[in-house]
């Protein structure tokens, strides 16, 4: 069982300074820390004698009974470029540590950033979701109602799409969020917690209640999750769970899942890239899906070199390019360790 310690800027990003704009970035490793077990077939995170976690869409309410009574956050701050601070309540890591080893599990406990096959780094936010969050607020966003998050994590860039649609007045319409996350305990643990979050920090409080702080406890009981469930209806909003490994079965199941056709799809991605196995089962399910829609694209954030374990930019552009699809470079981060965002349309869209 392969375990690698990237030190690609794996530390939570609650461990930075206030200010995002100069993220704290470790340096890379002199050396590959595991070994990817050859490849044979288009699947995510292959490992010797290590079955991949099967396709599985998860509800909203299952996800919702795994929290416990209350869950500790603090809120990250991130700068846009001469715009106001967008502001994101997320779960602790040390509180989603403490409730893993209270229900007696290890996934993701260690030093190492991913366990292959095993975990995938999704308990930790990285810098790409910062880069995706930054160019969301710059892409005139009001029309767009359909977005998917693949490897979300701590869906940075998605909690940013709720919570702008929440902070709307008048007619909102309808907004449709996918999360897909290789470990369902992601899901659980951090994905839906920080979902809950966000709405907990636009809701109104009545005049006796505690208003909602930067950081602290959310205390959880069964009359919130009723009127946060209530709310997100009558604000059009709707979520879609998917966990497990990137291939035809998961790629089937998004496309069976409910959506509405008649929107263009958004496609948002960070730090998928980091291996040449993740990067080929990635490209692959990303231009699978924009192959099953009318219109739409991928907004996709990577490191350009992940040094030590052979995933860069360049190579997903390639891929792309070779299964039809057209990538447009859209931000490059010159801090730190070098990073882009590109945006990627199938060939037929672009003819539209």
């Amino acid at each position: 069982m392969s375990s690698f310690a990237f030190s690609f800027g794996g530390d939570d990003i609650e461990e930075t300074a206030d200010d995002l704009s100069n993220l704290s970035l470790s340096s890379p490793p002199p050396a590959e820390t595991g070994t990817l077990t050859p490849r044979r077939a288009s699947s995510a995170f292959p490992v010797a004698n290590q079955p991949l976690l099967p396709a599985t869409t998860h509800s909203l309410s299952s996800l919702l009974t795994g929290l416990p009574s209350k869950i500790a956050y603090s809120t990250l701050p991130i700068t846009v470029d001469g715009a106001p601070t967008i502001a994101l309540p997320r779960r602790e890591l040390w509180d989603v540590r403490v409730q893993l080893m209270a229900e007696d599990e290890e996934v993701g406990l260690g030093s190492a950033d991913v366990k292959t096959g095993i975990y995938e780094g999704g308990f930790k936010s990285w810098e790409s979701s910062v880069d995706l969050v930054r160019e969301l607020a710059g892409e005139g966003l009001n029309d767009r109602r359909r977005f998917l998050e693949l490897g979300c994590g701590t869906a940075l860039p998605s909690l940013a799409i709720l919570q702008r649609h929440l902070e709307k007045d008048g007619e909102k319409g309808k907004l449709e969020l996918g999360f897909a996350d290789y470990n369902p305990s992601v899901l659980r643990l951090v994905t839906v917690p920080n979902i809950l979050l966000t709405w907990a920090a636009l809701r109104p409080t009545p005049d006796d209640a505690e208003p909602f702080e930067e950081e602290g406890e959310l205390d959880i009981d069964e009359d919130l999750i009723s009127e946060f469930t209530s709310d997100l209806t009558a604000q059009g909003v709707t979520f879609s769970f998917f966990s497990g490994a990137w291939g035809t079965e998961f790629a089937t199941l998004v496309e069976a899942a409910p959506r509405d056709t008649s929107a263009e799809l958004l496609v948002l991605a960070a730090e998928t890239i980091y291996s040449p196995a993740a990067l080929e089962s990635f490209a692959e399910v990303l231009m699978r899906i924009l192959g099953t829609e009318k219109g739409g694209g991928a907004m996709v954030g990577a490191k350009k070199v992940y040094f030590g374990v052979g995933g860069s930019m360049e190579d997903f552009v390639v891929r792309v390019e070779g299964l039809g699809g057209l990538v447009e470079r859209i931000r490059e981060e010159e801090e730190g360790v070098r990073r882009e965002v590109v945006m990627v349309r199938t060939k037929e869209e672009t003819k539209a």
